[in-house]
């Protein structure tokens, strides 16, 4: 699991919900199945006319990556295992790699060392893995857009749930006992809606576009690794050109830093 998202969300809620309590509001407040009809479904039936159904199919798996801690090749596991290929390929040539490659786990760089053996040109293969991560990033920011476009309408319908308590309210503008209760009443929708919009759908829209950054990263440095090792450039030298992805903290942690 993400502890790191879980721990976010948990905060949220107590932050929101302690300090309404605090504030004086009755937690009973929240039992209002109105607001939750208007906020919740509304959201859900405008995302669904806001989205291709091929995209919505996949809602299931966005949560997944939201919540799991997906295990990905970090830089500078990406970065040892260029550096054992080129070597490799410095010892026993560049046809050589053709053995390593059903050994690989990573798809990406898999396919990378894959081109190598192909004997394209070295333009080509950035050409092809370059559009991969193209594509790669337009389907993440089309994904994040569905919780962005939660966002957007949650609150909005906020609104929309506070004018129909309000114009309930009305209803009851001699009794002023019951004109308080539905005017309370009103505004829980709009709490709702901002509460699910800025704390849960925006944050898991930015936390999508945070873990496609990450992969795009990583891959741009296997790009260049690959091409490297295409070029049969000095293995120690290409070790230090590939640590220029990481920052000083992670140069230290892994011990690449210049001194090695």
């Amino acid at each position: 699991m993400d502890v790191i998202t879980l721990i976010g969300l948990f905060l949220g809620l107590v932050g929101v919900f302690v300090g309404m309590i605090l504030k004086g509001v009755p937690f009973s407040a929240l039992g209002n199945p109105a607001a939750f009809l208007i906020i919740i479904v509304g959201t859900i039936g405008a995302v669904c006319i806001a989205t291709p159904i091929s995209r919505l199919k996949n809602i299931g798996k966005l949560f997944g990556v939201i919540f799991k801690e997906k295990k990905y090749m970090t830089k500078q596991e990406a970065i040892e295992e260029l550096v054992h290929f080129a070597e490799i390929a410095r010892k026993e040539g560049l046809l050589s790699l053709e053995k390593v490659v059903g050994q690989i786990e990573d798809p990406f760089l898999k396919r990378g060392i894959a081109l190598i053996n192909t004997g394209v040109s070295s333009e080509f293969m950035e050409e092809v893995l370059q559009e991969e991560i193209s594509a790669m990033e337009e389907r993440h920011a089309a994904n994040a857009q569905i919780f962005t476009q939660a966002g957007t309408y949650a609150p909005t319908l906020g609104v929309l749930g506070a004018v129909i308590g309000l114009i309930a309210a009305l209803a009851n503008i001699n009794d002023v006992e019951a004109l308080g209760h539905a005017i309370s009443a009103a505004f829980i929708a709009t709490m709702l809606g901002i509460f699910t919009g800025y704390v849960l759908w925006h944050p898991f829209a930015n936390k999508l576009r945070q873990k496609s950054i990450i992969e795009a990263e990583t891959k741009i440095l296997i790009i260049n690794g690959i091409l490297t090792i295409h070029h049969g450039e000095n293995p120690r030298l290409m070790r230090e050109k590939l640590c220029s992805y990481l920052s000083v903290t992670e140069r230290q942690k892994s011990n690449m830093d210049g001194g090695k």
